[in-house]
């Protein structure tokens, strides 16, 4: 008997108990680490906290959604392998799959900075990513760039 790994999906998610936001919980969800979801729910609540003291004109969720409308792509490159020669395409990102790859690229560049609490750096990404800069948006640009630079085999992409 073969287990199927279990991920929420839209249907199953609960919004967040504080912003009663589906978004919010997903994000908080992917931040995760060893099931420990009280304790992403602190770091994110807490990084709020810091962006409502730094952003006065604007409540903190909507810098949040604006930070993740911010990260999410809108070409990537792909795969593809036509006659024995293998060709990255670029191609459209659907839409839940823009949005897990802002999250990831988030979450990866919050990990990945050193030296301070984690609310910090994730209040300090998202209000780069808000503004347009950040680990998370090289991220984006760099895979607008590929697709870019590869827009030669966009035929390709059937």
């Amino acid at each position: 008997m073969a287990f199927k790994r279990f991920t929420s999906s839209a249907t199953t998610l609960q919004p967040d108990p504080k912003y009663h936001s589906k978004l919010v919980s997903k994000f908080i969800n992917c931040l995760m680490l060893d099931g420990k979801k009280w304790a992403s729910r602190r770091i994110f609540y807490d990084a709020m906290d810091i962006i409502a003291g730094k952003v006065k004109d604007e409540p903190p969720v909507e810098v949040f959604k604006k930070a993740i409308e911010n990260a999410k792509p809108l070409i990537e490159v792909r795969s593809k392998r036509v006659g024995g020669a293998t060709y990255q395409v670029p191609m459209q990102v659907n839409s839940k799959r823009q949005l897990s790859l802002a999250i990831r690229w988030l979450r990866d560049s919050i990990r990945s900075g050193k030296g301070q609490p984690m609310a910090t750096r994730l209040a300090n990404e998202l209000l780069a990513a808000y503004r347009g800069e950040g680990a998370a948006m090289t991220t984006r640009e760099n895979v607008h760039r590929m697709a870019e630079a590869n827009k030669a085999f966009a035929h390709f992409a059937w």
